[in-house]
């Protein structure tokens, strides 16, 4: 916590009291509340978290429209310590690439709060779930596109696919279904799993654990759709 010092006189002498400052705590409240509106505005869409930086050990405050499934009371990221470590970092960090947990894409800003003596005290951090949004780009792309490309289907088991095409197959899918990989119906998530095994997706070192994170089910689950 931010202090100052108070200083009194008791007898002639200087009696020095550490004082909390509550400046600090009242600016990290009136940012709790953009936190909760900025949320509760976009739900299901965009993640908001506000980081109390003066405990780093247990900084999350606030998470509103929690996407990521972190809780109040973790820890600060690395961006945070960055900033606790240097008053001089950035204080907006605007549309930087990022992942959840799971390995949805995010598009991130984070707004740093200093006080008055020039110290970062707190962030607003704001992670845009652009997973959510495949369905409405693919669509659009359709909607221009001048030839109509037709997925062709392998003649020999494919090899070697990395996470990073295994979870780009996995949205485009899902999107040709209008709906992203965890809204999809069981039905669907079962024939979605049946492609990738056809496709020699199921290959991959970790691909079965990969595919259960994207589509919110258990590993035993894939399994189970890929027979």
């Amino acid at each position: 916590m931010s202090k100052f010092c108070l200083f009194m006189f008791e007898g002639g002498a200087p009696v020095v009291k550490d004082v909390v400052d509550g400046a600090d705590e009242h600016l990290i409240g009136e940012a709790e509340k953009i936190a909760v509106a900025l949320g509760r505005m976009f739900p299901g869409l965009c993640e908001v978290v506000l980081h109390d930086l003066r405990d780093p050990r247990h900084a999350i405050r606030t998470i509103e429209n929690n996407l990521s499934g972190r809780r109040v009371g973790d820890s600060a990221t690395e961006l945070g310590l960055a900033r606790i470590a240097d008053p001089e970092y950035p204080s907006v960090l605007q549309n930087y690439p990022n992942r959840f947990p799971d390995g949805r894409p995010v598009k991130s800003t984070s707004i740093g709060l200093k006080n008055a003596a020039g110290e970062y005290i707190a962030a607003l951090c704001l992670n845009l779930d652009v997973s959510v949004l495949s369905p409405v780009t693919l669509a659009l792309s359709n909607l221009v596109a001048t030839e109509t490309e037709h997925r062709e289907q392998p003649l020999e088991t494919l090899r070697d696919r990395n996470t990073r095409e295994l979870r780009q197959t996995v949205e485009e899918l899902a999107a040709e279904r209008a709906a992203t990989p965890r809204s999809l119906s069981r039905q669907d998530k079962k024939a979605l799993v049946r492609q990738l095994y056809q496709d020699g997706y199921f290959d991959s070192r970790d691909a079965a654990q990969t595919i259960a994170d994207l589509l919110g089910v258990s590993r035993a689950t894939v399994y189970n759709y890929s027979k």
